[in-house]
């Protein structure tokens, strides 16, 4: 837009800056654009916020996300709401009228979903299913109960406040109530199937959301004086426990003191054992200290050095029949080294241990494999995933030998694997658009544009190596694009559902909304803590994991980590997060589906 021009006469101060000829007490006319009043300039910003343009579409999201995220920043009493606040921006932006395009917000709200959920899939697919074992099943079951309780709670309300709530917006509470995003975009898009027209459920979803990060951390508060837990001894306790548990392999050593050893392979006393363990070094005085393989013979006297499991050492110790506490065979001059080796060949990915064929590499060795921070035993038929971290003992130019195969370039992974991403979200959204009928259900449930790509991408981060499927993404790329997704996501609901928020709030309803969802957040919560406390004697750090995991509330797992130097309650966060996050994504279709006649109606 142009500014009108005026004359404006300035005195000189400055000969330097003028005409030369012109004297410092002589004035000189300069032509000045009057500065625009604020009717101009609203004006201006008007027109480059324009819906109907790229750069307006553009610029309102990026205005959005940019203040919801510094916002998100602001801690209070501890704890700050991270990149949800971008929904309260893009709530305040919509009700002052600036919406983007139709087609616009709608793409980028499920693009933006689909990235979140892929993602978390990816991050939570290798520990899925190992989640349900051992303590695993007792914190998936407990949140299971807190999954069922509060999906009750949720339905009951429903009906109980009927005439000011519909199951709708019900569901909208209950997502709101339990902080979790893909699972409302996934209810929205049940709705749509269902040709719901009712008032934008992402209203109830942000009147309840605030409430429900104090009602987590509230109850875990509440638990702790309830039952008067020390913090300290507490953490003590759990990493007691933890050290106990550890199923990290140790080392040890033994001598080859029965002699039906003489002259058997390490294959052959490894399948008589019948317990996993490898032979990293063996000494003796007439051959010295060597890096045996599977076919390497022992003799009685030997010395070996054994990496295994801690619960099989017992077995193995009594075999070979005496344990040695007396050598330490790595301070022993010889040319055996030991190295650790990244996998960053994408031909290797999906492979076996026992596919690397390391009787080939002079006495090489896999003692250890580290992945995503764990240890892991190298069972000759564990699946190698790209990233992972091999620890190989064995001769030095055999060692990089086996090296230069696995690939060993850590720069390699810095690359994003772009087609396998893309792939999975396409599979997803087949498998979200497959019809499933239920017997009594009017309508057929559909995974969705949020449950679809999940499901997919947990099986992809699971099975995907087996399948020589290169799904290893950098923790910096993959926050990124789950960052990304989610600000677009909760941008465009945010900014759709503007003009409804202030409206519920004057109504009277946006009251109402607070106060289920605080219902719906603390009950099956407290039920939850105290069970596990009470029946099941569960460390208070875990069940503050597990409270924050049951409500997929990152702002709570934040909270429980001021209470640990340790961070002792995101083993239990993690460990229900993945079952959490998929029981809450179906839940509302599942409701939806059941009740469908109170909705209609």
């Amino acid at each position: 837009m142009a500014f009108p021009l005026h004359p404006r006469k300035l005195r000189i101060l400055d000969s330097s800056t003028v005409p030369s000829g012109t004297r410092r007490s002589e004035t000189f006319a300069f032509v000045l654009p009057d500065a625009p009043d604020a009717p101009d300039m609203l004006d201006f910003l008007l027109r480059l916020a324009d819906p109907s343009t790229v750069g307006g579409n553009i610029l309102i999201y990026a205005f959005v996300i940019t203040c919801g995220l510094a916002l998100g920043r602001i801690r209070l009493f501890g704890v700050s709401l991270g990149v949800t606040f971008v929904l309260f921006m893009g709530l305040a932006v919509g009700h002052f009228g600036f919406v983007p395009n139709p087609t616009v917000l709608g793409f980028l709200r499920d693009f933006g979903l689909i990235l979140f959920v892929f993602f978390i899939g990816l991050q939570v697919g290798p520990s899925f299913f190992s989640s349900f074992r051992a303590g695993g099943l007792e914190l998936n079951g407990l949140a299971l109960f807190g999954i069922l309780l509060s999906v009750a709670l949720t339905v009951a309300l429903a009906f109980a406040f009927s005439g000011s709530v519909d199951l709708a917006q019900m569901l909208g509470v209950y997502y709101g109530a339990v902080t979790n995003t893909p699972g409302l975009g996934a209810t929205q898009e049940a709705l749509k199937a269902l040709d719901y027209t009712g008032p934008d459920i992402a209203v109830a979803y942000a009147c309840a959301y605030p409430l429900a990060v104090i009602g987590i951390i509230g109850t875990a508060i509440l638990i702790r004086k309830v039952f008067s837990i020390d913090i300290a001894e507490e953490e003590r306790l759990w990493s007691l426990h933890e050290t106990e548990q550890n199923a990290a392999p140790i080392t040890f050593y033994v001598e080859a003191a029965n002699g039906y050893l003489e002259d058997r392979t390490i294959e052959v006393i490894r399948k008589v054992i019948n317990r996993p363990f490898v032979v990293s070094r063996r000494f003796n005085e007439a051959e010295g200290l060597v890096s045996p393989g599977p076919k390497t013979r022992v003799h009685v006297g030997d010395v070996l050095r054994v990496v295994a499991q801690e619960e099989n050492k017992e077995a193995i110790v009594a075999f070979f029949g005496k344990e040695r506490t007396d050598v330490d065979l790595t301070s022993e001059h010889s040319p055996i080294s030991s190295q650790h080796i990244l996998i960053t060949d994408p031909a290797i990915n999906g492979q076996r241990i026992r596919d690397l064929h390391l009787a080939n590499y002079d006495g090489v060795n896999v003692t250890r494999v580290y992945r995503a921070g764990m240890e892991i035993f190298p069972y000759q038929n564990l699946h190698l995933h790209l990233g992972d971290r091999l620890v190989v003992v064995g001769p030095e130019r055999a060692v990089k030998r086996l090296a230069g195969v696995l690939g060993n370039q850590e720069k390699k992974l810095d690359h994003p694997n772009i087609i396998s991403v893309f792939v999975g979200i396409a599979l997803g959204i087949l498998a979200g658009s497959l019809p499933i009928a239920l017997p009594g259900i009017p309508v057929a449930l559909k995974l969705g544009l949020a449950g679809g790509p999940l499901i997919v991408a947990i099986l992809l981060g699971r099975y995907g190596p087996s399948l020589h499927l290169v799904t290893y993404t950098t923790n910096s790329a993959s926050l990124m694009l789950r960052e990304l997704g989610i600000a677009f996501f909760l941008a465009s609901v945010g900014l759709a559902a503007g003009n409804g928020f202030a409206d519920a709030f004057v109504n009277g309803s946006g009251l109402l909304f607070m106060g289920l969802g605080f219902l719906v957040t603390v009950l099956p919560l407290v039920a939850v803590g105290v069970a596990a406390r009470l029946i099941f004697r569960m460390n208070y750090h875990s069940i503050v994991g597990l409270l924050s995991g049951l409500t997929t509330n990152p702002p709570a797992l934040a909270y429980a980590a001021t209470l640990s130097e340790k961070n002792s309650s995101a083993v239990a966060y993690s460990t229900v997060y993945p079952l959490a996050m998929f029981m809450r994504i179906l839940s509302g279709q599942i409701v939806l589906l059941l009740f469908w006649s109170s909705v209609a109606g």
